[in-house]
């Protein structure tokens, strides 16, 4: 029943009929998730706890028994100090139990908490029994629920059923890199082949959750997967040329770290598997927008000719590059803006700074991503004009 309606059995079967072929593919691609989501997980036997361990548990604050944290001028209003506080257990083992917890706090650590607050604490339990308690942070858990419900909320109200599909999609691509990329890195997988071949799954489900199986969508992903294997190449020509690869990372020292004890996660391509990344989501918008537009084109004159569709696709993307440009180049800065600060107030000699590692890094992340937005134009618009160029175009409907 529908509105009080009965189901039309016909209606089933236009809808089967249109969509048939996506839901197919869709089902394919979940099969396919399921047998790598698999072979990307070791089952492996829980670790017996020791006779000493640690949980980390929320708790409310309650009472503040002793408070010395106080702002310090030097450190731009940020506080120092320590709190001793008293919290009640909201989760685990001590749910219910009011603890002592200390609360150290600093410009750079911590935060400064007042009664009725919630907060993670890291409650350690000794092998005689004893527990004690402190402050790892404060509780986000509902802030960041918050927002992330604004971010829907809006996304559905002004995207309709387009918006709830890009949701999908969405949640689809956090899966795929959560659970399936980064446990097959884990395991050894190559860097570069595995982050590429996810990325290609994402871009194969995206548009068909968006669009369906079309001849829009089919140029859009193969313009999508063109635009960023041509970014990967950049990106290792031009880590050759500068004689870096991830190694030199800032953040890759934990990594390495793991590696050596026993992780066998390939590190040296994770500079271009950062790039192909970042790039996947502009060189997608890019790639559908010039798709869209020429089947559109293709529609209301098909007797266009295969050059033609090409020379407006290339028009069109024109206009789209310089700002998916401006707009990637801006991203990389802003991501690095409190380091770029420090190195400026340094002094560095120019030869310095263009030579230092970060540089080299920044402006691999930066061309290389920007590489495979610009020549995503050229590549979707010549296989759109070639799909479409010999079509015989539907009729436009009255």
């Amino acid at each position: 029943m529908k509105n009080g309606k009965k189901i039309n059995p016909l209606d089933v079967r236009v809808w089967w009929g249109k969509n048939r072929l996506s839901c197919i593919i869709l089902a394919a691609a979940v099969v396919v998730f399921i047998i790598v989501r698999a072979l990307a997980v070791t089952h492996e036997q829980p670790q017996p706890r020791g006779e000493d361990y640690a949980e980390y548990e929320t708790a409310v604050i309650t009472d503040i028994l002793s408070d010395s944290t106080e702002p310090d001028a030097v450190s731009d209003g940020g506080y120092r100090g320590e709190q001793l506080l008293l919290a009640e257990i909201r989760t685990g083992q001590y749910k219910g139990e009011t603890m002592q917890v200390y609360n150290y706090v600093g410009p750079l650590y911590g935060q400064a908490l007042k009664t009725g607050q919630r907060a993670v604490v890291l409650i350690s339990t000794y092998s005689d029994g004893n527990h004690t308690a402190t402050v790892y942070e404060y509780d986000r858990a509902v802030g960041l629920a918050v927002i992330v419900g604004l971010f829907l909320l809006a996304t559905v109200a002004v995207g309709g059923k387009v918006g709830a599909k890009s949701l999908v999609a969405l949640a689809v691509t956090l899966v795929c890199l959560f659970f399936v990329m980064i446990p097959l890195l884990m395991k050894g997988a190559p860097t570069l082949l595995t982050v590429f071949l996810v990325c290609a799954y994402i871009t194969v489900v995206t548009m068909v959750i968006l669009g369906g199986v079309s001849s829009k969508t089919v140029c859009a992903a193969l313009g999508t997967i063109a635009g960023t294997a041509l970014a990967l190449l950049f990106g290792l020509l031009a880590q050759g040329l500068l004689r870096i690869d991830g190694l030199r990372l800032t953040d890759v020292e934990p990594l390495l770290q793991l590696r050596q004890t026993g992780t066998p996660l390939g590190l040296r391509g994770l500079l271009v598997a950062g790039v192909v990344i970042s790039a996947l989501g502009a060189v997608m918008d890019v790639a559908m927008s010039i798709s869209s537009a020429l089947t559109e084109v293709h529609t209301v004159a098909p007797d266009r000719s295969g050059k033609d569709l090409f020379r407006s696709g290339m028009n069109i993307g024109r206009d789209m590059v310089g700002t998916m440009t401006n707009t990637l180049i801006l991203a990389f800065l802003g991501s690095g803006l409190v380091f770029i600060i420090y190195l400026c107030s340094l002094g560095l000699d120019p030869r310095q700074l263009i030579s230092s590692p970060y540089m080299a890094t920044e402006v691999i992340s930066g061309i290389a991503s920007s590489i495979g937005v610009i020549l995503a134009v050229p590549l979707t618009a010549l296989i759109t004009s070639l799909l479409l160029g010999g079509k015989k175009a539907a009729p436009l409907a009255k």
